[in-house]
């Protein structure tokens, strides 16, 4: 191996504030970090949430049920069942946004835009970077894939200290490329700055510092030569994707088709919900899921949150879902449901949910997100660090919802029994186990900041905090 070695934080950086991680290489390894144990990895902490919830008795199913799709992650996953977030209830405003705040706050909303506290990302953050992080970095990142637009809690997850959001949201794979790598920026006329995009890629402003690392003078071995062009390959291929571009090298995918999803105001037209094409929903969120996961891999970022769909999202979802090749349900809520506008959406199975009916189109609807969730999680234990685990092992990865039962009927049963899965977050918490944890959520949130090397808690400073031992290592 060369002996010269290379700053973990090593990137390419271009104009316009361009910035390219490189992916670990053994020169960005010491000899005392080689001859390491356990090799440092970055503390990172993200909160990934999906809309609606699951019924608590659907999750007592276990992996037989709707969480199938996360069995194959299971030993890197710790789910929690019984969590209670009825502290978190606020009179006059229904449990969806409720329990969507309450989700990684254990706190109830305040106002419209407005958490009762931080989220556990920020505590951690903080926690660990009280001066900033290092130079370079989106100090937080938050996008998803949603639709439901009223009040603000439906759809971001991570909040300051004081309940404001911590970042913009970015929700189409374009802003959330650009708010990682940057904008190019070029003399001239920049009233289209798409136009300018499809023209020049982000690799060719640092295209100077890649012929240096690939020629004769850089300090890098031929593998790692390698790993480098691969990398910056795949950096361009999402890229493409997120911006169509026309000009791809020899052997890129072919591009997929212009998203036609709705955004904005047209997303939420008065809450009566929109069409929406299975297969169109899933490309836009695993074009935002590849590139959310390509963002921790460069170590752009290291906190933040993803959302698959907001709380009390309402699509009419229609086509054919299939899971591991085989078709498992005919989506076509507005037929199915026999009603159009608001009451064709696939929110209402939720609100119809019985336990002792089969409530086929909800678990189908379930199983769906936890398919894409898992599609998330599996992107990021492709990627192994310094340590030999993944970066799934070694974040804080915290997946949440807003309801334990879609009924309005009952808050103490809505805010009952969310679903929670943790990971490990380099063997700090407990994995491959399905817990019946039977506690409040801030308690739970406290005790996996506690884990995490936070001082700060959760909720008010005179509520005796107990400790859940039994999802720490």
């Amino acid at each position: 191996m060369n002996n010269k070695t290379l700053s973990r934080r090593t990137v390419l950086k271009g104009l316009g504030g361009i910035t390219v991680g490189l992916p670990l290489l053994e020169e960005m390894l010491s000899n005392t970090a080689l001859a390491d144990a356990q090799p440092k990895v970055p503390v990172r902490a993200f909160n990934v949430f999906f809309g609606l919830g699951i019924p608590s008795p659907l999750q007592a199913e276990g992996f037989d049920g709707v969480l199938e799709p996360l069995k194959p992650l299971g030993d890197k996953l710790l789910i929690m069942r019984n969590v209670d977030q009825v502290r978190a209830d606020e009179s006059g405003i229904n449990a969806h946004y409720d329990g969507a705040i309450a989700a990684f706050t254990a706190e109830a909303p305040e106002g419209e835009a407005k958490a009762g506290g931080p989220s556990i990302d920020q505590v951690i953050r903080k926690a660990h970077h009280p001066k900033g992080q290092p130079a370079g970095m989106v100090p937080t990142l938050i996008g998803g894939t949603f639709f439901r637009r009223s009040r603000v809690g439906r759809y971001v997850h991570s909040y300051n200290s004081d309940g404001t959001v911590a970042a913009s949201i970015q929700e189409r794979p374009r802003e959330l490329f650009d708010r990682v790598f940057g904008t190019i920026t070029l003399a001239g006329d920049q009233t289209d700055l798409r136009r300018t995009r499809l023209k020049r890629s982000v690799l060719d402003s640092v295209v100077g510092q890649y012929r240096y690392y690939k020629g004769a003078n850089s300090p890098l071995g031929a593998a790692s030569k390698g790993r480098i062009s691969d990398h910056l390959d795949r950096v361009r291929e999402f890229e493409q994707r997120a911006y169509e571009m026309k000009r791809r090298p020899e052997g890129t995918p072919p591009l997929p088709a212009r998203s036609q999803l709705a955004h904005g105001g047209e997303a939420d037209p008065g809450g009566e919900g929109v069409d929406m094409p299975l297969n169109d929903l899933t490309s836009e969120w695993r074009l935002m899921a590849d590139l959310y996961a390509l963002a921790i891999e460069l170590d752009r970022v290291r906190f933040g949150s993803l959302t698959f769909l907001a709380a009390g999202e309402r699509l009419r979802i229609k086509g054919d879902y299939t899971y591991n090749d085989k078709k498992v349900f005919e989506f076509d809520d507005e037929k199915q449901l026999r009603q159009s506008g608001s009451g064709g959406c696939s929110h209402e199975w939720w609100h119809q949910f019985k336990e002792k009916n089969e409530n086929k189109q909800l678990r189908a609807h379930a199983h769906m997100k936890m398919r894409e969730i898992a599609y998330f999680l599996t992107r990021l234990d492709q990627s192994k660090e310094a340590n030999g685990k993944s970066i799934l092992e070694n974040s804080l990865i915290t997946i949440s919802t807003e309801s334990g039962d879609g009924r309005h009927n009952n808050v103490k049963r809505e805010l009952s029994g969310i679903f929670h899965a943790i990971t490990g977050a380099n063997n700090r918490f407990k994995t491959g186990q399905i817990l019946d944890v039977g506690a409040e959520g801030i308690d739970v949130y406290n005790t996996m900041l506690q884990a995490m090397g936070a001082k700060e808690k959760l909720g008010p400073n005179d509520r005796e905090f107990k400790s859940i031992d039994a999802i720490r290592v």
